[in-house]
């Protein structure tokens, strides 16, 4: 809670002495972390062993406790339990000092594994603290839990792309660029089939991005700019899968105000085209329901708007 490296080491050895793998997920219902979502988790990493089931157990904290202490009584009551659960099982593997007193009651074997931490020197309480600090000994399955994402909003010629990259780099995010400048080069010509295009590969990078090294995403527009320009230039929604959706949801959205002098680099909309778009992007937003914070000012105080709210974003607790 959540699953980390140091687990994965441990099932990984665990898969070393025995011919099928169960992994409890024990979840109990005083905890704010689901237990599906840990069981996802797992299913997610393991999904090519048929060797490795992962199954979980959701209990009430009035009749098993929720502690590691090492007891004869609160192992004897686990013990119980993990035999009507598991009763066919033969070993258990644990990194815990109360594994053998499991056992013992199970009337089974106990392999104990790495119980002074050693291979993997962290524990997840540790990593609820501040997930982004430990984010290297997560696995990809659980990162997009934890990961914070950023996106830049506005009409053409509003300074995304700059501003996207500065903060990057600020921060040291992943950033996820513009699909859309890559696949399209002229704004004023262009079909709903390369709106597809733009919309499928925009998620494709969101998607890597959200498992890289950072636990910050800076996205440089998002699917509801592509939604807009559907329906301002072809009077119509874009059909998107609501995976597409899922990936493009992120926790703070910076909408940049189109109070900044207008740059026409040949491929972009003439400038009353442009306004048009910001009053369409503006709909699409509320449409949608996405609460945006505007950015307005300057370049220097843009970027420094921008710092301020993503610092405030981060400062939250993972909960």
């Amino acid at each position: 809670m959540p699953f980390h490296k140091g687990h994965a080491e441990l099932i990984n050895f665990a898969r070393l002495h025995c011919d099928h793998l169960t992994v409890l997920v024990c979840s109990s219902d005083q905890e704010q972390l689901p237990g599906p979502v840990r069981q996802a988790w797992l299913q997610e990493t393991y999904a090519g062993s048929e060797a490795v089931h992962v199954q979980l157990l959701e209990y009430l904290e009035s009749e098993l406790p929720n502690t590691s202490e090492t007891s004869v009584a609160v192992s004897n009551v686990w013990a119980d339990r993990f035999l009507e659960v598991v009763p066919e099982c033969s070993l258990v593997v644990t990194s815990e000092p109360y594994g053998e007193l499991v056992a013992a009651r199970m009337g089974i074997r106990h392999l104990p594994f790495d119980v002074a931490r050693g291979a993997v020197p962290i524990a997840a309480s540790i990593i609820r603290q501040n997930p982004a600090a430990y984010w290297h000994f997560l696995p990809d399955s659980v990162k997009p839990y934890y990961v914070r994402k950023v996106v830049l909003l506005g009409t053409e010629s509003t300074g995304k792309t700059t501003l996207a990259t500065q903060l990057a780099a600020h921060f040291r995010a992943s950033l996820v660029e513009e699909a859309g400048r890559d696949l399209i080069t002229d704004s004023t010509n262009f079909s709903l089939t390369d709106l597809h295009r733009v919309a499928e590969e925009h998620a494709c990078r969101i998607e890597r991005a959200q498992i890289g090294p950072s636990a910050l995403v800076i996205i440089d527009t998002d699917i509801h700019i592509t939604q807009s320009y559907a329906k301002l230039m072809f009077g119509q929604d874009l059909a998107v899968p609501p995976e597409v959706y899922a990936l493009n949801r992120a926790d703070l959205y910076l909408y940049l105000t189109a109070d900044v002098p207008y740059v026409q680099d040949g491929g972009r909309l003439p400038n009353a085209d442009r306004l048009r778009l910001d009053v369409s992007h503006r709909q699409t937003l509320l449409h949608y329901g996405i609460k945006a914070v505007e950015i307005s000012g300057t370049w220097p105080q843009r970027f420094k708007q921008a710092v301020q709210l993503i610092e405030t974003l981060l400062a939250h607790n993972y909960n």
